[in-house]
């Protein structure tokens, strides 16, 4: 072989001592070749070499070997660009990491793409739709986005994170939201707190997971014999946490105990407690939601009830890549168990 061209399927098969049509079998993912000479002909790659022409694969394959990753946020069309909100939330990036180390090993790359606004999810529909990718993974904050819906028309394969509309046939994972409020409710009962504060989502926001992990936190709270007052108010950022926290302290000032729907709105009232002279956890014991990366520095480090995000992403990819190999498409479910994560705070 010349060191001044590339390497071909021909040279591979040269070294691994097959036909040129197995390495082409193994090079487009088809199923038919022994583990064995999968081996040989991968070892034969990497000895000579060869990278894959993409576009003449598609041709053969009739894949993109890319999926969208699909982010959409819940603000309103007319309401202020939240590009940046959306990729400062650890909670996205916990997703897309998950999705990228299960699709890597298959060959198949994520292309991120924002539905922020009405034009951004316009431009979403006519890429999946158009072909350029094999299917979707969509993570959206929006119970009521119409994005969903959308994207399982353009009869791509779909997967959703949190539950979709009953009445919409596609696969989804999600967590059990109530029981993870009624643990953050356990775990301040248990330190004998029973003025209880909830800062949930605004209801314009439709965020159904947020509205079942504050449900779930009510109902153990109160059969715990606690008093539970709501503030429903926060947007799922530090800044809304932090407004939505002193609204709630200003009508209830006696607040031993303080549960938000979201690790960085737990955050936020970390903040006002701390210039309201207040301790954490001494005078207010405080717990939050998802066990992101921010809740182990902060001051103090938050006790927070942790959603598997990472195993839940890996679990969509896992789903759509069955779905387009023609394995798996009827639509599945998986919902995952929430746990406790003790921490200072409560």
């Amino acid at each position: 072989m010349s060191a001044n061209r590339a390497p071909t399927l021909e040279d591979v098969a040269r070294v691994a001592g097959v036909s040129r049509a197995t390495v082409s079998r193994v090079v487009n993912q088809e199923r038919r070749v022994a583990p064995a000479i999968q081996e040989k002909v991968h070892a034969a790659i990497t000895a000579t070499g060869y990278v894959p022409n993409r576009a003449a694969r598609s041709l053969v394959t009739r894949r993109s070997g890319a999926v969208a990753v699909v982010v959409a946020g819940s603000a309103p069309d007319d309401g202020p660009d939240r590009v940046a909100e959306m990729l400062a939330d650890p909670f996205f990036g916990r997703v897309a990491g998950g999705a990228v180390r299960a699709l890597r090993p298959r060959d198949v790359h994520p292309v991120l793409m924002l539905a922020d606004d009405a034009d951004a999810r316009r431009q979403v529909l006519g890429f999946v739709g158009g072909g350029h990718v094999d299917g979707a993974l969509l993570v959206s904050t929006d119970g009521n986005d119409p994005l969903a819906a959308a994207l399982h028309a353009t009869g791509r394969p779909l997967v959703v994170f949190a539950r979709p509309p009953e009445d919409l046939p596609v696969s989804w994972v999600d967590v059990a939201n109530a029981d993870g409020g009624a643990l953050a409710a356990g775990r301040l009962l248990d330190r004998g707190r029973r003025r209880l504060g909830v800062l949930g989502v605004a209801p314009e926001l439709a965020v159904h997971a947020a509205d079942q992990r504050t449900a779930g936190f009510t109902a153990a709270a109160e059969q715990g014999g606690a008093h539970v007052v709501t503030e429903a108010s926060g947007e799922f950022t530090v800044a809304s946490g932090a407004a939505a926290a002193a609204r709630l302290l200003d009508r209830a000032p006696d607040l031993d105990g303080l549960f938000a729907a979201n690790d960085l709105m737990a955050l936020g009232a970390l903040q006002v407690l701390h210039a309201r002279g207040l301790r954490v956890p001494d005078d207010v014991a405080v717990v939050g939601f998802d066990d992101s990366p921010v809740a182990s520095i902060s001051a103090p480090a938050l006790t927070t009830v942790r959603q598997p995000v990472e195993a839940m992403a890996r679990a969509m990819a896992e789903m759509l890549l069955r779905a387009v190999d023609g394995d798996d498409t009827a639509p599945r479910s998986e919902v995952f168990a929430p746990a406790l994560v003790v921490r200072a705070s409560a």
